[in-house]
C-alpha cells in the first residue's frame, strides 16, 4: 500500500491558483496502477470540511477539481476510500493519528509513505512506514515502482521469529 501527501507531492498549486500534477506524478500513479499496487492519501484538510473522512474527501475533490488545469484528470478513482484526513486540529500532520488510521486500514500490507516534507517523512517512519522524500534533487521524484513491488515480497522484520516468554 502506498500512501501520499497531496499538495506539492502529487499536485502543485501555481501562483495563479491553478492545480496540476507535479512532474512525474501521473506517470507514477499509472505505473503503480499497472502493478495493482493500491494507493491512498494522508493529507491535511480543515476538519470543518466534514464529519467523516468521506465527507472531507468529497470537499477536497471539489476544491482540487475546481482549479484543476492539467490536461489529464486527477486519478481520484485510484484512491477509493483510502483518503485519510484529520478529524480534529490535533490530528493534523505531523501528529501520528492519520498514519495510524491509514496503517490500520491497510491491514497486513507493508506501507509506504511519500511526501515532500522531511517532518512528515520522519513521522511516517516513526509510525512504521517505509518513507520516501519526494522531489529531492538528483533522486527519482518518487520511490521507484520496482522497489515498491519488491518490498511487498520481503518478510517483515522479525516475522516468524519465536519470542521467549
Amino acid at each position: 500500500m502506498v500512501y501520499f501527501d497531496l499538495g506539492e507531492t502529487l499536485v502543485h498549486t501555481a501562483e495563479d491558483e491553478s492545480v496540476r500534477y507535479m512532474p512525474g506524478a501521473a506517470e507514477h500513479l499509472r505505473a503503480l496502477r499497472a502493478r495493482h499496487i493500491p494507493v491512498g492519501l494522508i493529507t491535511n484538510v480543515p476538519p470543518s470540511w466534514g464529519a467523516t473522512d468521506a465527507a472531507r474527501a468529497a470537499k477536497l475533490k471539489e476544491v482540487i477539481d475546481k482549479d484543476w488545469a492539467d490536461t489529464r484528470p486527477f486519478a481520484w478513482s485510484d484512491f477509493g476510500d483510502r483518503i485519510f484526513t484529520p478529524r480534529t486540529e490535533a490530528e493534523r500532520k505531523p501528529a501520528p493519528a492519520l498514519w495510524e488510521r491509514a496503517k490500520k486500514a491497510a491491514g497486513r500490507c507493508r506501507v509506504v509513505y511519500q511526501a515532500e516534507t522531511p517532518d512528515e517523512i520522519q513521522a511516517g517512519r516513526s509510525a512504521g512506514y517505509i518513507a520516501y522524500l519526494a522531489a529531492r534533487p538528483h533522486w527519482p521524484a518518487y520511490m521507484p515502482v520496482r522497489l515498491i513491488a519488491a518490498l511487498a515480497h520481503l518478510p517483515y522484520p522479525n516475522a516468524g521469529v519465536a519470542r521467549e516468554s
